[in-house]
């Protein structure tokens, strides 16, 4: 019996004849365990088979395998220098940290997509259908020796809970369902987070007045709501003129929440931010991302990651800016499903422009600007009316004399 925990990775040394009539192949595997102290006929997992050593050296072991192994699994195609994920028994004593492994293998499974995750590698794997059956979320099964936790299954849940006399209803609160989980949904399916795009502007759609003033358009409990919406984000976007000349610190400061810090993310292709801004001295304790391209001085980008800065860079859109597609999939493979975009005007239009949107949060105040004030969304190009981004209103909140309204993209 084995634990799924690998405790060294050898590689196929030799692939020779059989001494023994009962077996087809022999393979010597090369091994840091001290052989001197396996005994022969002991059991040994080698990317989960179990197999029996039936000779010995100094760095090495030999088991014989039959013909049903060899077909049964993916030794059939090992060769010299075949990395194998190799385990010896459970004895006595030994501490059960993994799962309980058999060491029989029941099937070859087939690797779809591998990415990174958080820090981790997520691995998505289809199962042969006789074997699928038995495979559950929150279970666990053993890929080549290691035992791993099942996540989700794709397809086979309903069955599963049928299969054990549980009566199953589907489609109750679907819609409802649907908007709750859509950051988790949109992240499966296209890999990106749901994208909030958050603007608080005057009546005609103006952040500042032509002079720069902006503090403040909305009042006190608009801006409480705004900070709600950053702690239910995983991250928050901003460019990097709008980091500039705002100096936001894209907090959570809410009572009962200030530990809620989601990742603060600055896109910026020509690395304007200043070493001395908040969202730079303060990397160290906030996770800070900054999101470039490729072609900024090495050393610029050496002292931002001094600082704690995070630096990633990315490619470039038609106009050579970084590309917030890139960026959006980016984050999406860091595990991030909800992203909520602070500004400014031009990364707004970027987004719209490119069909990145999927809701706005829009603040509006009771006044006037004018024409000459600072436009919450630059020009992006809109041609004809058919060609701009159309939206239904979703839900709508008074704020005091200020008033959000929720926008869901109409698709």
């Amino acid at each position: 019996m084995f634990t799924g925990i690998i405790t060294d990775l050898g590689a196929v040394k030799a692939v020779e004849a059989p001494d023994s009539a009962t077996a087809d192949a022999r393979f010597v595997f090369a091994t840091g365990y001290d052989t001197a102290a396996i005994p022969e006929g002991a059991s040994i997992a080698c990317s989960g088979a179990c197999l029996t050593l039936v000779d010995k050296g100094a760095g090495w072991f030999a088991a014989d395998v039959s013909g049903e192994t060899l077909a049964r699994t993916t030794l059939g195609e090992w060769q010299p220098g075949t990395p194998v994920n190799l385990e010896r028994p459970l004895k006595l004593g030994d501490e059960l940290g993994g799962h309980m492994v058999s060491g029989h293998v029941d099937g070859v499974a087939v690797v779809r997509e591998r990415r990174a995750e958080q820090g981790s590698l997520r691995l998505t794997v289809q199962a042969p259908p006789e074997l699928a059956k038995f495979i559950a979320s929150k279970g666990s099964v053993a890929l080549d020796g290691v035992s791993l936790t099942v996540n989700e299954v794709a397809g086979r849940g309903l069955d599963l809970l049928r299969q054990a006399g549980i009566a199953v209803t589907v489609g109750v609160a679907r819609g409802q369902a649907e908007r709750l989980n859509a950051g988790f949904l949109k992240r499966i399916i296209k890999g990106q987070p749901l994208v909030v795009l958050k603007l608080a502007t005057s009546l005609d759609g103006r952040i500042a007045t032509h002079s720069g003033h902006s503090r403040w358009i909305t009042g006190e409990l608009a801006r409480r709501r705004a900070h709600l919406l950053r702690a239910r984000a995983d991250a928050i976007l901003v460019g990097s003129g709008t980091a500039v000349s705002d100096n936001p610190r894209l907090d959570v400061r809410l009572p009962g929440l200030e530990g809620r810090r989601p990742l603060r993310v600055v896109v910026d292709g020509r690395l304007r931010l200043p070493l001395t801004h908040d969202l730079v001295a303060r990397a160290a304790a906030v996770p800070t991302l900054l999101v470039t391209h490729d072609g900024n001085e090495p050393a610029r980008l050496q002292a931002y990651r001094d600082a704690g800065v995070e630096v990633v860079q990315v490619a470039t859109d038609a106009d050579g800016h970084v590309s917030l597609d890139a960026t959006l999939s980016l984050l999406g493979e860091r595990g991030i499903t909800r992203l909520l975009v602070e500004g400014g005007g031009h990364l707004a239009a970027s987004l719209l422009r490119g069909g990145l949107i999927d809701r706005l949060a829009w603040f509006q105040a009771p006044l006037v600007i004018g024409g000459d004030g600072v436009a919450a969304v630059s020009g992006f190009g809109v041609d004809r009316l058919d060609e701009a981004p159309r939206f239904l209103q979703a839900a709508m909140a008074q704020l005091g004399r200020d008033r959000i309204d929720i926008f869901s993209l109409d698709s």
